[in-house]
């Protein structure tokens, strides 16, 4: 049995709590607020996130991060990609000095355009052999009803990514193994500004042809970025990338599939952005990966049009225009 800890009590943290304990683990889950917390050790469920889903005795919900983190072997960090640096800065001196960190947030750092496993290594200053990634198409209701899902863990270590497979192996959920985090984690950013992009196609009513293109065209703009930063072209083609890609683009439970959904539906930003109670990763992330991409010289219009919508308040129908209106290119080779 391994201690674990999962920082994080939103639906994916709670959901992969689930997987944790029913792999065997001793699983400590940390949410911010206390209620949620006392919530959760009364109730055992997540009322707040995943209302049908008993947490198993082997999960000890806590607002304590100490308490959470204390012991802790494997340590799955579970927060919003925006508020990591704030709260891993927090919980820096908790960490067992040999622990493994492994992010599960989806995104890029707005100010510093950082993947979540660079941020941890600037904060913790823990070397590439304990920081690891885990990530793929897991929606969490899914993911939570132990329906069957799979997913990757990526370490440069090759051999610490198959220690967090064991870890989190289960009946239901099937964990692969690589080293390429650079690509793991763009695949993971990439999807959700793509899916923000599908759903605006689909809340304004556009066909099949039009979200199929989006998301094919939306993949090699993520794999372009990936190899100019050292990523492995053929992440993008495995649970990292199209796996992960095709979930969140066609699922309704998907955040940035509903969030662009009502935003090419006609409802103003202003209402969304003060009406969502949860992280929407692709919202933020758009612009960092942008940014990223500028900075490395990579045309990514997809990117920039979503920027323009959900940055800029930019309507829907003239987002499309721009990306219809481009020069025409070959499909390959393109920049």
């Amino acid at each position: 049995m391994t201690v674990t800890a999962v920082m994080g009590a939103g639906a994916w943290g709670t959901a992969f709590a689930l997987v944790l304990a029913d792999a065997g683990n001793e699983v400590r889950l940390w949410a911010r607020r206390p209620e949620l917390a006392q919530a959760m050790a009364d109730k055992r469920r997540n009322v707040d996130r995943l209302p049908d889903a008993d947490l198993p005795d082997a999960i000890l919900p806590t607002a304590s991060a100490a308490q959470a983190l204390v012991g802790a072997e494997l340590v799955f960090l579970a927060v919003p990609s925006q508020r990591l640096r704030e709260h891993l800065t927090t919980w820096a001196s908790s960490l067992a000095p040999d622990c493994v960190l492994v992010s599960l947030a989806k995104g890029v750092e707005l100010s510093t355009t950082l993947r979540m496993s660079e941020v941890v290594a600037a904060v913790t200053g823990a070397g590439t052999d304990r920081i690891a990634v885990l990530t793929g198409p897991n929606l969490a209701d899914e993911v939570a009803a132990r329906q069957p899902a799979a997913t990757v863990v990526a370490c440069e270590r090759i051999e610490v990514a198959a220690r967090i497979q064991e870890a989190c192996h289960t009946e239901a959920f099937r964990p692969y193994i690589h080293s390429d985090v650079v690509g793991a984690e763009l695949g993971g950013a990439m999807k959700n500004v793509i899916a923000l992009a599908v759903g605006m196609a689909h809340g304004m009513r556009l066909g099949d042809n039009a979200k199929a293109a989006l998301m094919t065209r939306g993949m090699a703009e993520t794999a372009r970025l990936g190899v100019a930063l050292g990523a492995d072209p053929l992440t993008f083609v495995g649970l990292a990338g199209m796996g992960d890609l095709v979930a969140t683009c066609q699922s309704p439970l998907s955040r940035n599939r509903r969030f662009g959904e009502q935003l090419g539906s006609g409802v103003a930003l202003a209402e969304l952005v003060s009406g969502t109670g949860q992280a929407v990763e692709g919202v933020k992330s758009c612009e960092a990966i942008g940014d990223l991409a500028c900075r490395n010289g990579v045309d990514m219009p997809i990117v920039a049009a979503v920027a323009a919508a959900v940055r800029d308040g930019m309507p829907p129908a003239q987002v499309l225009r721009m990306l219809m209106s481009r020069s025409a290119k070959p499909e390959r080779d393109e920049q």
